[in-house]
């Protein structure tokens, strides 16, 4: 089997430090970590708020250090935990104009979290009320179609998703990634990933592994190669949702991730659309 290139590779899911949770490597480590296996981009995801100003940061230092001798480019986001406000349009609003570049809907704060996990979510951030979404997540859509930006569904239900979707969609947003739909939080049956393909047009988002909970994870390479070959690879991105300590640093894990599919009978070429053609739509990068 043929070793498979780095270069050029994206990911849009990557947790760096600071973090509330300790992480494996931190912003500008993961920045050097791309450099050197010739990454196009990453996108730096919190679970506390804001990445853009990191980013920049990144950008800053790399241009500072490297000058002009790669093109990897640092890019942030904004995630609608309880702590930015959660369904926040004034939030997202600075975030974007500040280059956030992916708007995530509540992870730990999402209803569905705390429910798969047992938690009270009388404090949580709701999406959908009453079969409709919340009147804020229509203000937050204008901004995400204005700014050309990328909406992931975080950690939301099946159920929610679908609202989410549709409503997205009618208010003209038109990048939409499911986020890690396979993950036991997400859990969204394979019939229903086919379908709000089929209706919507979004991507799936398919991680290198998935947190089973008390520090415990479970590759998604085996379920994944699978699914790939049942649903199709034409509107699936493969990114790792890397970072923990737990894990394998992530260019590690990018191309164990990259490989195995390969191995597995998973084309090269749909290796790199799912890991360049796709992200780099969503960025509005250059192919």
């Amino acid at each position: 089997m043929s070793k498979v290139s780095m270069k050029g590779d994206i990911d849009i899911h990557l947790h760096t430090n600071p973090h509330l949770r300790l992480r494996a490597t931190d912003d500008f480590e993961m920045m050097e970590a791309g450099i050197r296996v010739g990454a196009r981009a990453i996108v730096l995801k919190t679970h506390q708020g804001t990445t853009m100003d990191r980013a920049y940061l990144c950008n800053r230092h790399n241009e500072i250090v490297h000058g002009k001798t790669n093109n990897f480019t640092m890019f942030g986001s904004i995630t609608l935990n309880k702590v930015v406000g959660g369904i926040n349009p004034k939030a997202v609003d600075v975030a974007l104009k500040l280059g956030a570049k992916v708007v995530w809907l509540p992870t730990q704060s999402a209803r569905n979290h705390m429910v798969k996990n047992n938690l009270d979510p009388a404090g949580c951030v709701d999406v959908v009320r009453d079969g409709k979404v919340v009147p804020e997540l229509n203000d937050v859509f204008g901004l995400i179609r204005d700014h050309n930006a990328v909406l992931g569904t975080a950690h939301v239900s099946p159920e929610e998703a679908f609202i989410v979707v549709e409503a997205a969609r009618n208010a003209g947003v038109k990048n939409i990634v499911v986020t890690h739909p396979e993950w036991w939080i997400v859990d969204m049956s394979v019939e229903d990933q086919v379908r709000i393909v089929k209706d919507y047009d979004v991507i799936l988002e398919r991680c290198y592994a998935q947190n089973m909970g008390g520090g415990k994870y479970k590759s998604n390479l085996p379920s994944n190669a699978e699914i790939i070959k049942e649903v199709g690879y034409q509107n699936v991105m493969v990114d790792t949702d890397g970072g923990q300590t737990e894990n394998p640093h992530w260019e590690l894990a990018m191309e164990e991730y990259m490989q195995y599919l390969v191995d597995h009978g998973i084309p090269e070429e749909h290796v790199y659309h799912m890991t360049r053609t796709i992200p780099s739509r969503l960025l509005g990068l250059e192919d």
